[in-house]
Order: C-alpha cells, then structure tokens, then sequence
C-alpha cells in the first residue's frame, strides 16, 4: 500500500503525510496513556509501515525512555530498505527513580541526550532531531547552536523545533535554518493559523502538526461514560482541560458534526478530523497516535479529501460557537 508523500520543508526528506506518533507506546510516566504492552506497539508500528507510512516521531520523554527502546528493538529486525525515518527530540530529561521530566536546554544536556536516543534507538544517525519544548531565550540561543554543532557532526541528518512562538522561530532562525515545526494543531487548537503556520510557509519551514485528533478528543470515540472510565494514570483525565466543561460540551457538538460529514465517506470523525489538518496547505504531515494493529487503517485518511460542503459545515460551527 502507499500514501502520498511530500517534500518537508527545508529537509529534503520525503515524508508521507501521515507519520506515527509513538507517544502513547512509551507507557507510563506523568504525562503517559496509561499501561501499554510492548508486544501490542511493535505489532502496530509494523502493520503501520506495512501500510506506507515513512517516518515514527519519538521522544524520550516518552515513557522515560521507554518509547525509544521499544522502537529500537522493532527496528532490529528490519532490513534496511524497509526501516523508517525516526524523528526524536531533547530538552526534557529526568533524574534517575523519577517518575516526571524536567526542563534542561543545556548544551550539556543535548549532548548527553543525543548519545543516549542513538544508543536507545540503535542508529547512527538521528533522522531528525528537534527539540521538544522551549524555555527561555537565552536557553533557545544555545540550544539551537548545539543542534547546529550535531548537525555538522553528523549525529543528526535534520533540526528542528516543537512548540516554538513566531518570535521563538525569529530567534532560531537567526543563528541557523530552522528545518521543521511540530506544533499541536487540530479543529480545537487553532492558534498557530495567526502566525505561526504563515511564518513556516515564508521560511520554508516543514510543519508535522501532533494531535490532529485533539489526542483523541475527536476520534469519535470520545463519550462522557468513556472519560469517567478512563485510568487515572492517562495524562488527558488529569490535566486536560478538554474533557472538562464548558470545553467538553462544545468539543462533542462538534464531534456530532464531523460525524456527519463521516457518515458521508463511510469514514470515523477522527479521519475527517485528520483530512482537515492536511488540507491546510501550510500543513506538511499530520503525526497519529496509533496503540493496536487494528488502528492503523487510520491510514486509509491520506486519501479522504474533503468538498466546499464539508468545510462549510465546519466553518459554520465554529461561527455559531466560541473557539475559547
């Protein structure tokens, strides 16, 4: 199977416009899914590439390292012609025995950072490397220098930035090519339309967009029975505000519209929630959370292209309500 690929930004890379996001796959910490088998996020990585799907985006901070390592062993057993590109990222490392990460832009830490994904991932080269989130300027001064240094050193093909403001990017830019973006970016967060996105397009910066599903909020699968259900240990139940009201009232009226639209393609409102974030030309790729097999036929959304009709309805929810 294929999906349609395109240029990311100043990379070079071609990347298909769906990536896998191994987020969830990384377990428990503070900012976890909840408890995750290992066996379950290599079967689904596998059955993702076997779809098309080109690249994995990864973190340390994800399951504490867990995440990387469970990449590293189902890239073992991979020839080399059929392996992904890995993307990672830096700047939230975490003490030994602890359960939370910290933030350290450090060049230091890079440093340090960078020799345990590769020894984790089991690559020599880093894909893409991007650092996860900024804190002060003067940090992101020095932090972005280092990135440089890998760069020229080889330990990273690419660089990049997550989570960065337009003024944030200004600063990057300055000292070397800011190659990529990821930013959070769906129907319920949209504030990186103002000027982040129209900074990336005039810089030619790649956008990977994470949670265009609004972590799942849109999946359609979202009730409030299954949020009373969730484990305490999922990120989204105790820290976000999405799935408390006023925000959850207003994100289920607008899953009942996507649905709509969903009914018409026999598709999920998860997939019509995807097909509108790549349909942002300033969009490169969407990242999706994928933790069993059987949720890779998301994939099948790189072929959803959605009509006037459809964004008119959309558009209209958002007029009749407010985007706070």
């Amino acid at each position: 199977m294929s999906i349609r690929t395109i240029q990311l930004g100043l990379t070079g890379l071609e990347i298909t416009v769906l990536g896998f996001g191994a987020w969830a796959i990384g377990g428990q910490w503070d900012y976890g899914w909840g408890k995750q088998d290992d066996d379950d996020s290599i079967a689904t990585m596998r059955s993702a590439l076997e779809k098309g799907i080109n690249w994995i985006d990864t973190a340390p901070a994800y399951g504490l390292g867990h995440s990387e390592e469970v990449i590293g062993h189902m890239l073992k057993d991979l020839p080399a012609s059929e392996k992904p590109l890995i993307f990672t990222k830096c700047g939230l490392p975490w003490k030994d025995g602890a359960w939370a990460t910290y933030n350290d832009l450090s060049p230091a830490s890079i440093r340090r950072e960078v020799e345990m994904s590769l020894r984790r991932l089991g690559v020599d080269t880093i894909d893409l490397y991007q650092i996860h989130w900024p804190v002060s300027d003067k940090d992101i001064e020095a932090a972005w220098q280092t990135m440089a240094e890998l760069k020229e050193a080889g330990k990273v093909r690419h660089i990049g930035v997550s989570n960065f403001s337009a003024s944030q990017l200004d600063l990057a830019a300055s000292i070397a090519p800011v190659e990529t973006l990821q930013p959070n970016y769906s129907l319920i967060a949209r504030d990186i339309e103002m000027d982040i996105l129209p900074w990336c397009a005039m810089h030619n910066t790649g956008v990977i967009c994470y949670s265009p599903m609004g972590s799942g909020m849109l999946s359609g699968k979202m009730t409030r029975k299954r949020i009373a259900a969730m484990p305490d240990d999922d990120w989204r139940k105790a820290k976000s505000n999405m799935l408390k009201e006023p925000q959850l009232s207003r994100n289920l009226a607008l899953v009942d519209v996507l649905n709509e639209i969903a009914n018409q393609y026999d598709r999920s409102a998860g997939e019509i929630a995807i097909a509108w974030v790549l349909l942002n030309s300033e969009v490169t790729a969407a990242i999706t959370g994928m933790r069993h097999p059987g949720q890779t036929v998301i994939t099948a959304v790189a072929d959803v292209v959605l009509d006037k009709k459809d964004l008119d309805k959309i558009n209209r929810f958002f007029e009749e309500n407010d985007r706070s």
